[in-house]
Order: structure tokens, then sequence, then C-alpha cells
């Protein structure tokens, strides 16, 4: 029924788990690099080794029943059904939050903030601290459907993800994101403020840069960044916002693709000293990868990129709004860039260590970020 909030439970068959275990086993392996670094992409050995781990000794099941300790729905908007967490505060005067991932990202980003989000006292922290916590799945991502029609950009999902909170009685709310999320939390910020009251991002990709004059330390090292993912980083990117069909027929056939087209971005984007597993386990990885491959959502997921690079407008966010700079982040954001489309930035931080997938890598920084930016809306 359309309007309905249906309770979700992570339930993958078991047919689909064989076949994952029958692909890994015969997957068709590329010869090795010719060199002996990441500089020609992700090296065979490692992703021979984590997929022989895929396939033979990580515990889905175990980790299924992990994730679903969380609050999960179905809800359908504008034909399009949308999965997400909610976890409800026990506490009185909880200050409803929505976060929203990017790719190649999904709810499992956050599962180590999600209980200090909702439930602080529980977690060493003060109840004045508490958020209700929503967490959607994007669009043609993990357990959310796939859009049948074109026109589902950052604005479209932002509108969207603002029904959804006032589907569920939220007529006032603070919102956070990374990577996507940050473009479709500062679309939040920009279209709907009279329902959104503040915003904290951690990326600012695309803004021009103002180098002008001396350049500062922040300043050269964003230069930098942008200069090398223009040359070495962008290629995904590319092709997933010209050509996500033509790469989604591999990444949908086979689990040795998907994570590869995974894992090198967690090794590019992660505070990791150059291998992705200092930053995350490897159950965490393929946590996250099982929700790409679950739903063979290798095509959809991509299609983000291609609905949404070079559509629409850039936005002027007027409300309240925090920046947290992580100094791994692909490309750390620069006060002086971006305060003509956030004009009352009422937090900006500067940390000392975290990368792309702040709740992720750091969660006890990002905690810290969250409620910082948002104490003053409790």
């Amino acid at each position: 029924m359309a309007g309905e909030i249906i309770p979700f439970t992570i339930e993958v068959a078991d047919d689909v788990l064989d076949d994952l275990r029958r692909r890994l086993h015969n997957t068709r392996w590329p010869e090795a690099e010719l060199v002996d670094d990441w500089s020609q992409g992700i090296p065979l050995s490692y992703v021979r080794e984590v997929c022989d781990y895929w396939a033979d000794e990580y515990d889905w099941r175990a980790r299924e029943a992990a994730l679903n300790r969380f609050d999960q729905f179905i809800t359908e908007i504008d034909g399009v059904d949308i999965h997400f967490v909610h976890m409800r505060s026990p506490h009185e005067n909880a200050l409803p939050l929505i976060i929203t991932h990017g790719w190649p990202g999904s709810i499992v980003e956050f599962h180590r903030v999600l209980e200090p989000l909702t439930d602080p006292t529980a977690h060493g922290s003060d109840a004045a601290h508490a958020f209700h916590v929503v967490v959607p799945s994007l669009p043609g991502f993990g357990f959310s459907g796939k859009p049948t029609e074109t026109g589902w950009g950052v604005d479209k999902i932002a509108d969207v993800f603002a029904e959804l909170m006032a589907r569920l009685g939220y007529d006032r709310y603070v919102a956070q994101g990374g990577d996507w999320g940050s473009a479709i939390t500062t679309a939040l910020g920009a279209l709907h403020p009279d329902q959104c009251a503040a915003i904290h991002v951690t990326l600012a990709m695309g803004f021009r840069p103002k180098a002008d004059g001396d350049l500062t330390r922040e300043e050269q090292r964003a230069l930098d960044r942008i200069q090398y993912y223009h040359d070495w980083d962008s290629g995904y990117s590319k092709q997933q916002s010209t050509r996500p069909q033509t790469l989604g027929y591999g990444l949908v056939d086979s689990p040795a693709g998907q994570a590869a087209w995974i894992l090198e971005k967690f090794w590019a984007w992660t505070d990791c000293e150059g291998h992705p597993e200092n930053a995350l386990t490897r159950d965490e990885l393929l946590d996250n990868i099982m929700f790409y491959w679950v739903g063979g959502s290798g095509a959809s997921s991509a299609r983000i990129y291609w609905e949404s690079f070079g559509r629409g407008v850039r936005h002027t966010v007027s409300i309240p709004s925090g920046f947290s700079v992580f100094p791994k982040e692909i490309v750390p954001p620069v006060r002086k860039w971006v305060d003509e489309y956030y004009t009352d930035i009422r937090h900006w931080s500067e940390l000392d260590r975290g990368g792309h997938f702040a709740a992720f890598e750091v969660p006890d920084l990002y905690l810290d970020e969250v409620r910082s930016c948002f104490r003053a809306f409790h």
C-alpha cells in the first residue's frame, strides 16, 4: 500500500549465497599486475586473498544477524521502495537526524555509531547528545528498489528523503552526509529549509578553487589532491557518469569484479597507510560489498553519477551548516572555497586522522563532530 511503512529484516536466500560461492570459486583471473604496488590497480594477490576468504571463511549469517539488530523498514516513495534504518532514542528530547551515505558505501558504514547516537548514556556520553536516527539506502543501492525511469539525481533523492522524514513524523530535523550524501544533504538544506534545521557534511567536491594570492597549506593540499584525483583516481567516476550500463554487466556477473571495483576505493580514500585493512576489518569491507552483490546493484548504483554530473544547479545553503575536514578525504574541504554557498557556517573542524568514510573509519571522531555540530539544535 502506498505510504505504508513495513518492517524489514535482511534475509539473503541460501541459493544466493551458494551461487556467490560458486562464482568466487570459478573466477577467471587476469594475470598479475606488472608493478609491485597499486599503481596499475588493485593487486591480484590481494583480490584473490579476499575472494578466497569471502567464499570459504566469511560468515554472512553472523554478519546478517548483527546488522539486523538495527530496526529496518521499507516504504515506497514515488514508485521506488526505500530501505532505511530507523533507530528511535529512549531519551525524550532526542533530535531527529537523517544520515546519507554515498558510493561505494552503504548503511554498513554507520554500524559503529548508530547505538551511541541513539542511546548515548549507554555508551559513555550524555542524554543531551541523543538522536532519533534515520539512515536510508540510496535508490538503486543495497536493499532499496531500483528506479525504472530517469530523473533520480541528487535533488530528486533529497526530495524523497524529505518525504521520508515527513512520513516518519519528523517536521524538524538535522542532516548529515558524506560522498554523495554530502551533496544530497546540501540539497536537503537548500530545498527544505523549513524542515531541515541544520546540516553537516564532510566533502565538498566540485567547488571552484579560489587560488588567489599566497596559498595556505590547506589550499595547496586541496589543489594537489584535485590534480591527483584528475590524473589517477577519477576513471571510475568518468565511466559511471557516462556509461554505467556497460560497467554493470561485469559487476553484476562477477563478485571478484565487484569486490575489486569497491576495495580499490577503500584503499585510495581511507586513512589506511597503504592497505584498507589497516582502517577496517576484512569482514566490514565484505559486509559493505554484500550490499552491492546481493541486489546486483553494479549498474543501478553507478547511475547516480550519470543522473547527477553536470545536471541541476549549485545550491546555496542558508541554514546553519557544519564541516568536518578529515585529512585523507579525497579533496579536504577549504573554507574559503565553500563559504559563498554555505552562508551560515557554524561549525568548522580540522581533524588529525580519518578519511572519506569517517563514521566507518574513526567513529569516535565522527561522533564528536556530529554532536558538536548539532549541539545547539536539541
